[in-house]
């Protein structure tokens, strides 16, 4: 009776201790937020959280200032099978439509979106419950204690030699021993490589990333992309389609593994001969194929740089440029030198620039009332030094100096992801931070938004032999 009593004691702390195992699974992670430059019309297509597959898949689709009203058809799609579709009507009203699909598997699947006249690919990823070897071994462990405890209970009231059940105790001993380290480890182990982050998002990898946990690194040395610029015919005061072909440094193929980074695929940036500016997303049409519209208002050549980030590859900025032929062209406004007050889109803003290394400069835009753009406060872009005020494009596509820095959001107690858009709390204050490598003059352009409608708000630094601007 000793050792049914020691054996019962094991039970008990076997289950005391099973409240230590904890789950370390794949995370199904937080909302995915991409900006889409969708024909002439400026989107951020939110894909809700999923945990759990099959079931909805919510996704929002945010309009701006200035959307023409329409229908966008929605499909969710896995191994080139559409599995869903929706359609989301488009009242012209900036603001977030909401609409859902159904997804039935985990695993990697694209979100169709078309208007009718464009369309355009995200790729995304649908968790899956993975369970880790260590958990696996707890649970496992204590299940195996529960088998010996019974064991050995049988063997000490059923068997004339009791002394037998330390056969079957020493086997209990042996698997709480299993499950109380795996518990262990399941505090301290980090998680398994991110399929689509840090692994190739195949349904392998979804499903089972532990299994391919040696290639955690993928390949961190991939080489750059190639950028090619393809405007067919575009012509000032016309509507130019402009296809972005991304291939392979070394291998010339398409370049098929962009990741979603600061809300987009990619952000591109087209800066026009006099120094007006464009902020666009351009959408994936297939592998290596991106396509963006806007309206070049004049002729020349215009700079055009892509940021993004490669899977295996990091954060990449590459630079071409574009030419427009002559046509209907558009006087551009001034530029204002250094701080001041001004007016953009009829919002009053106050800039200040506080000279120094680094060097401060902050926008003020009256009110509390600033939308997340992008996932941050605000944007600020820097090229220079330039030396003419009619040949910015081409200076700027070979400018020393192509930053883009970011005013952070502030951190909110109790909100553990990034707010959308359709969060107006932010400001007035929008700060950056940035020292200026060189001397020279140049072009900086201030971002934020307001009421869906992103600001702009262009200015001339000229940089002194000191470092510090004026």
């Amino acid at each position: 009776m000793v050792i049914a009593r020691v054996l019962v004691l094991c039970a008990l702390a076997s289950v005391l201790l099973s409240g230590t195992a904890r789950a370390d699974g794949v995370s199904s992670g937080a909302d995915i937020q991409v900006a889409q430059t969708l024909g002439t019309r400026d989107l951020t297509v939110i894909l809700r959280r999923m945990d759990i597959a099959p079931g909805p898949l919510h996704v929002d689709v945010v309009t701006h200032t200035g959307s023409a009203p329409g229908t966008l058809k929605l499909r969710a799609s896995t191994a080139g099978t559409t599995f869903s579709e929706t359609t989301v009507r488009l009242d012209g009203k900036p603001g977030a439509h909401a609409a859902r699909l159904r997804v039935d598997q985990p695993g990697p699947w694209e979100l169709g979106l078309d208007d009718g006249t464009d369309t355009a690919s995200i790729p995304f990823i649908v968790p899956a419950r993975v369970i880790p070897p260590w958990e696996k071994a707890t649970f496992g462990g204590f299940v195996a204690a529960g088998v010996f405890l019974v064991l050995g209970l049988v063997i000490a009231m059923r068997v004339r030699r009791p002394q037998l059940a330390l056969i079957p105790a020493g086997g209990m001993v042996a698997a709480l021993a299993v499950a109380v380290t795996g518990a262990m480890l399941s505090a301290s182990t980090p998680p398994p490589p991110a399929p689509g982050a840090a692994l190739d998002p195949t349904i392998d990898n979804v499903q089972d990333p532990y299994a391919n946990a040696q290639m955690s690194t993928v390949d961190f040395s991939r080489p750059p992309v190639n950028l090619a610029v393809h405007p067919p015919n575009a012509r000032a005061g016309a509507l130019a389609q402009v296809r972005l072909a991304l291939a392979d440094g070394a291998t010339g193929r398409p370049v098929d593994d962009l990741l979603v980074h600061d809300d987009a695929l990619i952000h591109l940036v087209v800066i026009s001969p006099t120094g007006r500016l464009w902020h666009l997303h351009p959408v994936r049409v297939g592998p290596g194929d991106y396509r963006v519209k806007f309206t070049p208002p004049e002729a020349g050549t215009y700079a055009v740089a892509a940021e993004l980030a490669r899977r295996g590859g990091g954060v990449q900025l590459v630079r071409s440029t574009m030419t427009v032929a002559a046509g209907t062209d558009s006087p551009a406004e001034p530029v204002p030198a250094g701080a001041g007050k001004r007016v953009v889109q009829g919002n009053p803003v106050d800039v200040e620039v506080r000279p120094g290394t680094p060097t401060t400069i902050t926008a003020r835009f009256g009110k509390a009332d600033l939308q997340p753009w992008l996932g941050m406060l605000g944007h600020l872009i820097v090229v220079g030094p330039i030396t003419g005020d009619h040949r910015v494009g081409a200076d700027a596509a070979a400018a020393p100096t192509w930053a883009h820095v970011h005013s952070m959001i502030p951190r909110s107690p109790g909100m553990p992801d990034k707010p959308d858009e359709t969060v107006a709390a932010y400001g007035p204050d929008v700060p950056f931070t940035y020292t200026f490598a060189a001397p020279g003059k140049y072009r900086v352009w201030l971002q934020a938004e307001r009421d869906y409608t992103v600001l702009t708000v262009p200015m001339e630094i000229e940089v002194p032999p000191e470092g510090a601007p004026q």
